[in-house]
């Protein structure tokens, strides 16, 4: 469906612009018409082709989700009207895909759907936390409130999530470092070194011939290589996303010893915010726990909560199923069994997700210490074998001449 851009005018004088999503130009007319404005130029808008190509750029981010739930809420609580802070907000915000999106919802809550329902339709942008909580927002009639609660919960989410890609810059940096340093050694230092020794008689040892092959099959077969990794990278990136390699990825994190402490406390601490933050917004434990197992981020954990909710609902109170799962903490058990006992559940969840944020800081400074000399001491092995395979054949040369 189209977008057109208008300008109209007022009786009284008072002028406006804006976009409307609409099958025609005659749609757009009619809008304006019932808003008492006559229109003044109407052109549709042509998106530029290649936009498309370079999408990922401009992918809307968690930390874009909280900027956005906080300037909704900013504008509501200064009695700023829904679709007023929908204009505002698709002229102001800054990621581009958002802004389109934005602009969708504002036609569509113009054409008569409310908030929740326009987001329903963009689920792909807006997570479904989001999406549930506007319309639990909408129904109890505090939508101000679960905005801010909104804001407030992803922005912990992005402060989590940038702790995680902190600590995973090193190894990855590192990693692309020794992979370019062996392939440099291989095809280049290790080819013009050894040709000093062709033509002296010497044998070049067993190690020697086995890199200079390797190096041989690197220089002419590269390409092939190349395919190859590309082709094995996209049936692991397939699998990857699969149902079947998500529970199988999802459940090697714990059970790899350096990651299993990490991934605990980050699965623990978006378990219990969410589940602190839909509590306290009028959600019902049972519909929490459905939206609980999409945010959590583990397919193995999600399976588990859904197993609880069924629990749950069966009349089983929520801290045993949970202590089931066997991936929270004992603690998390015994303060879900305290706030059930003590009818102040989204409380206690909620200074758990606080204790667990700082336990998440903690553990990804110590998976980074564990796994930087653990790296260096590989990436030297490596290097280190290459470079001995180069000396070899010197000693065997200085063994030949004092034969």
């Amino acid at each position: 469906m189209p977008t057109y851009k208008y300008k109209a005018i007022k009786v009284s004088g008072d002028r406006t612009t804006g976009t409307f999503t609409a099958n025609s130009k005659r749609e757009v007319v009619s809008m304006l018409k019932e808003k008492n404005y006559y229109p003044v130029e109407i052109k549709e808008v042509v998106e530029a082709k290649n936009i498309e190509f370079f999408s990922f750029l401009n992918k809307v981010k968690t930390k874009d989700i909280a900027i956005f739930c906080r300037q909704f809420y900013t504008m509501l609580d200064a009695g700023v009207t829904i679709i007023n802070c929908l204009d505002i907000l698709s002229k102001q915000t800054e990621n581009k895909k958002l802004r389109q999106e934005i602009i969708k919802i504002y036609d569509e809550v113009q054409k008569g759907l409310t908030l929740s329902e326009a987001l329903k339709k963009h689920n792909e942008v807006f997570p479904d936390l989001l999406i549930n909580m506007v319309e639990a927002g909408e129904v109890s009639g505090n939508l101000d409130v679960i905005m801010d609660r909104m804001a407030i919960h992803y922005e912990k989410e992005n402060k989590i999530s940038n702790k995680v890609k902190s600590a995973m810059v090193y190894p990855i940096i590192l990693s692309i470092i020794s992979l370019v340093v062996v392939i440099f050694l291989l095809t280049v230092v290790m080819p013009n070194f050894i040709s000093m020794f062709e033509g002296t008689g010497v044998e070049l040892p067993l190690p020697t011939r086995i890199l200079l092959d390797i190096s041989d099959g690197i220089k002419k077969t590269w390409y092939i290589i190349a395919l190859f990794l590309f082709i094995l990278g996209y049936i692991f990136n397939k699998y990857k996303k699969s149902e079947r390699g998500k529970r199988y990825f999802d459940n090697l994190k714990f059970k790899i010893p350096i990651v299993k402490n990490t991934t605990e406390k980050v699965v623990t601490s978006r378990f219990t915010r969410t589940l602190s933050t839909l509590l306290g917004s009028g959600v019902s434990l049972i519909q929490s726990l459905d939206i609980v197992a999409n945010v959590v981020g583990n397919k193995v954990v999600a399976d588990g909560i859904l197993q609880a909710k069924e629990d749950v609902r069966k009349g089983i109170s929520l801290a045993e199923p949970i202590k089931n799962i066997r991936v929270f903490p004992p603690m998390v058990v015994s303060m879900i069994m305290i706030g059930e006992e003590s009818g102040s559940l989204e409380e206690i969840l909620d200074k758990t997700a606080d204790f667990y944020d700082d336990e998440v800081e903690a553990a990804m400074e110590k998976m980074t210490t564990a796994l930087e000399p653990l790296m260096i001491v590989f990436m030297a092995i490596i290097i280190g074998a290459i470079v001995i395979a180069m000396v070899l054949p010197m000693f065997n040369m200085v063994n030949t001449l004092q034969f």
